[in-house]
């Protein structure tokens, strides 16, 4: 064999070589990338792990406590005698604890028919985009709710248990832009003794949304429809409207509302005030986080 053709024999091969060699560093270099690429989740769908009466799909980190206080004033129609409401007034004061990023539980105690709440809520899914896109954020919530007042008859047999009110909802929301987002709450309330002929299982459908209009302040708006025949009579629609501004560690909720509880059965099925017709009461709710647990120390 000539010089010639073993110089380009040794050529053809080395090229050869070279070739598979990149071919095969280019491809472990995309499952390289492939494994470290991470979903781009959304963050800050709302400003506060309440919309305004009800629960948003935000949760308080792991290891981080909620200290929550919700206020709300009497009837602003009530008139100047009662100083358009200021001189009565509702209270909700609870405690949030985050789990984990996913997981929180709370516990609070309200003044409106003596009522103590535990709630858990675990964050399902979490609206994403780039190597995983999920268009929604999906949160469950499961509250139990001790109804603590006198018995409407102390003269009859009374149980504990009658007391004992429960809501389930799915929380479902996406964020559009960083000013605009919207939630939907179907949601489920078992009330162990309902009045009269008056059904126990109350079903309802909430809508949310909030539009920021700076850094630290948004609007948010909040209704819960009753599906009929699975409400009571003589309520209404809770219907309610709000102003969230933050503040460092603390969020500041400023609302109008019609309903006077601040549990998921009293607000959504048992609001007896008619808001178009003036039935409105000036709340707000004040929120103020303290780190217990670093989740980035061990």
């Amino acid at each position: 064999m000539s010089t010639d053709k073993v110089v380009g024999l040794l050529f053809f091969l080395c090229t050869s070589f070279t070739v598979l060699a990149q071919d095969d560093l280019m491809k472990m270099l995309d499952e390289e990338t492939s494994k470290d690429a991470k979903p781009d989740y959304t963050t800050a769908t709302f400003k506060s792990t309440r919309l305004i009466n009800g629960q948003s799909v935000e949760n308080v980190a792991g290891g981080v406590l909620d200290f929550r206080i919700s206020h709300r004033f009497g009837y602003i129609n009530s008139g100047a005698y009662e100083l358009w409401g200021l001189d009565n007034a509702t209270t909700r004061i609870g405690l949030d604890y985050g789990l984990s990023n996913r997981w929180m539980i709370g516990v609070g105690r309200s003044t409106y028919l003596k009522q103590y709440d535990g709630f858990t809520k675990f964050k399902l899914l979490r609206q994403s985009s780039g190597s995983k896109t999920i268009p929604l954020t999906v949160s469950a919530v499961a509250s139990m709710i001790y109804k603590s007042v006198h018995f409407d008859d102390p003269t009859r047999e009374n149980y504990y248990t009658s007391n004992m009110l429960y809501a389930f909802q799915l929380l479902l929301a996406r964020k559009f832009s960083e000013g605009v987002s919207f939630q939907l709450m179907p949601t489920m309330v078992h009330v162990n003794l309902a009045p009269g002929t008056s059904p126990n299982d109350l079903y309802s459908i909430g809508v949310g949304g909030r539009i920021k209009i700076s850094k630290r302040v948004s609007i948010n708006a909040e209704y819960y429809y009753q599906l009929p025949g699975f409400k009571w009579e003589n309520t209404f629609n809770s219907v309610a409207f709000g102003v969230d501004i933050e503040t460092g560690g603390h969020v500041f909720q400023l609302q109008f509302t019609n309903s006077t509880g601040m549990t998921e059965p009293t607000f959504i099925n048992q609001t007896t005030g008619d808001f178009w017709n003036g039935d409105i009461h000036f709340g707000f709710n004040i929120s103020r986080v303290f780190t217990i647990k670093d989740p980035r120390k061990k």
